[in-house]
C-alpha cells in the first residue's frame, strides 16, 4: 500500500473558498468546484467565523486569542506552583518529624 500524502492548503486559498461561501454560494457547491470534502469547507467556515483575522494560522495548531494564550500560560505558572507547593510541604513534613525527635530527647 502507497501512503497517502495530505494536501496542504494555503490561507489564502483557504479564504478565497470561505469569501465564496460568504458571496452565497453552498458549502456544498462551493466544495464541488473547488474539488474539497465539503466537511472541510464547512470546517473553514467555522474557524473564519470563529477567529477572523487569527485564523489559519497553519499546521494544525490551535488559533488562540490573546486572552487564551494568557490562560494557557497562567495554567501552565499555576501547575508548576502547586508543584513547588507540595514538595515544600514534604519537606516541612520531613523537618518538623525530625525536629520532635530531637526535642523528646
Amino acid at each position: 500500500m502507497r501512503k497517502q500524502t495530505r494536501k496542504r492548503y494555503d490561507k489564502e486559498f483557504k479564504i478565497m473558498v470561505v469569501n465564496l461561501c460568504f458571496s452565497g454560494k453552498t458549502a456544498q457547491s462551493v466544495a464541488a468546484d473547488m474539488d474539497l470534502e465539503v466537511t472541510m469547507v464547512r470546517r473553514w467556515v467555522r474557524e473564519h467565523k470563529k477567529y477572523e483575522s487569527n485564523s489559519f494560522q497553519g499546521n494544525g495548531n490551535p488559533v488562540r486569542t490573546v486572552e487564551q494564550e494568557e490562560i494557557a500560560k497562567l495554567k501552565v505558572e499555576l501547575r508548576q506552583t502547586q508543584i513547588e507547593r507540595d514538595i515544600l510541604k514534604k519537606a516541612v513534613s520531613i523537618f518538623s518529624k525530625s525536629d520532635n525527635t530531637n526535642l523528646s530527647l
